[in-house]
């Protein structure tokens, strides 16, 4: 079995030593590099499944190369690592096509996390690659695409994420701390509306009348279910 790759972008020597030995004890295929440039050269022969980006490099940035990443590869999970204080580029980063960032000093713990959700993601399953009709939408799992009355939209990761894991439990009500922790990788415990706004959005895309869905339904006091 293909072990999943990932490019990790970090020059401090410390960190860098630490999520190595954590990424290849959980079974990655990992290549580091401390500079962009490096990295970017890497990038013409050898394809990773999910990139690990620091924001603060020498030469170019981190969000240099994730911008640069994007004009050709708009699917490779990124992850960027950012400091507490950088919160101006955390918000650049998830506008430039970041999938996620964590904050330094962070856990290896949430790191692995993180890394699991992301990649979850983009395996989406057993319905990965299917066409699959939801009420007048038609998804596309593998390409992240959907279709409705003509007009074809691509899904976010997190999107389609969730829209997966909706559908690989269809008929079961599905908590939000449940959908945190499978398609985020965030701890349950954490209080974010991120949810909520994925679903908003979903509904937008596939329902006919998003203020009264059909397929994604709010299951009141515990979280949503999926009908077809």
């Amino acid at each position: 079995m293909e072990r999943p790759r990932i490019l990790f972008v970090e020059d401090d020597d410390t960190i860098a030593l630490g999520v190595i030995r954590s990424l290849q004890h959980a079974g990655y295929e990992v290549r580091h590099h401390d500079r962009a440039e490096y990295a970017l050269d890497a990038l013409t022969s050898w394809a990773p499944h999910l990139i690990v980006l620091d924001v603060m490099l020498p030469g170019i940035s981190g969000l240099d190369m994730l911008r640069y990443l994007r004009q050709t590869d708009a699917d490779t999970p990124v992850i960027l690592l950012t400091a507490r204080t950088e919160e101006g580029q955390r918000v650049d980063g998830l506008d430039a096509g970041a999938d996620d960032y964590i904050t330094k000093p962070f856990s290896l713990a949430e790191l692995l996390a993180r890394v699991r959700a992301r990649l979850r993601t983009l395996h989406l399953g057993s319905k990965a690659g299917e066409i699959m009709r939801i009420g007048e939408a038609e998804v596309d799992m593998r390409k992240r695409l959907l279709r409705r009355d003509g007009v074809e939209e691509r899904l976010t990761t997190h999107e389609a994420g969730v829209l997966n894991y909706l559908v690989e439990n269809e008929g079961k009500d599905v908590t939000r701390e449940e959908l945190l922790e499978k398609v985020w990788g965030y701890a349950p415990t954490m209080q974010t509306r991120t949810v909520d706004n994925q679903i908003l959005k979903l509904r937008k895309k596939i329902e006919r009348t998003p203020g009264d869905p059909r397929h994604i339904l709010t299951i009141h006091g515990v979280g949503y279910r999926f009908e077809p």
